[in-house]
């Protein structure tokens, strides 16, 4: 039952729609295609006539209202400006791409240098460790020496070398060869360590 009363108002709807269309729209078009036809065989351009009126109404004269047309010279000159913008954006870019090409160059000579750096860094560390071995090596050597020995070698070194040595060796070698150099040098010596 429901679904026969919605037919029947789909067509009603359908039917009013219809006539509508034949009695409102279809003769109005009709109207107009003939008005435009006698108007064109009379000679009356009914477009131009239209854009004169509408020319006398103020906001539809503000829709209505065309771009002057551009002349070829301005169409020309305009096409040079353009080409002109684009020849100065062309050469912007590849100052900025040579620009780009010297940096990244400049960021590989950093990290090559970076690198020669540490390979230098690594060489001193490598030897200063060797020459601490060797001195722990000339140190042990004075340690197995005897005094005797010792004494005369450290009484003709220059005062920093000696002192050098002398503030490595254990105490008591170092007493022993303390005994064994002059006086004045076992003074000297002595008051040197002590300031140390």
């Amino acid at each position: 039952m429901m679904a026969k009363i919605a037919e029947e108002v789909e067509e009603k709807k359908a039917n009013k729609f219809q006539w509508f269309l034949y009695t409102g729209v279809i003769p109005v078009l009709f109207l107009i295609v003939v008005l435009l036809i006698v108007f064109s065989v009379a000679g009356i351009n009914v477009f131009e006539k239209a854009q004169e009126y509408s020319q006398k109404i103020p906001f539809l004269s503000q829709m209505m209202e065309e771009e002057p047309s551009k002349t070829m010279e301005d169409l020309e000159a305009d096409t040079i400006e353009l080409e002109g913008i684009i020849k100065d954006k062309e050469a912007q870019i590849e100052k900025l791409q040579q620009e780009l090409e010297g940096k990244d160059t400049e960021i590989e000579r950093n990290k090559l240098e970076i690198e020669q750096l540490q390979l230098q860094i690594d060489d001193l560390l490598a030897i200063q460790e060797e020459n601490k071995r060797a001195f722990q090596d000339i140190v042990k050597t004075y340690e197995t020496m005897s005094a005797k020995k010792a004494a005369p070698i450290i009484s003709q070194m220059q005062e920093q070398e000696a002192m050098q040595i002398l503030s490595n060796i254990k105490s008591d070698n170092l007493a022993a060869i303390l005994e064994n150099l002059s006086p004045e040098e076992a003074a000297k010596y002595t008051e040197l360590l002590t300031n140390e």
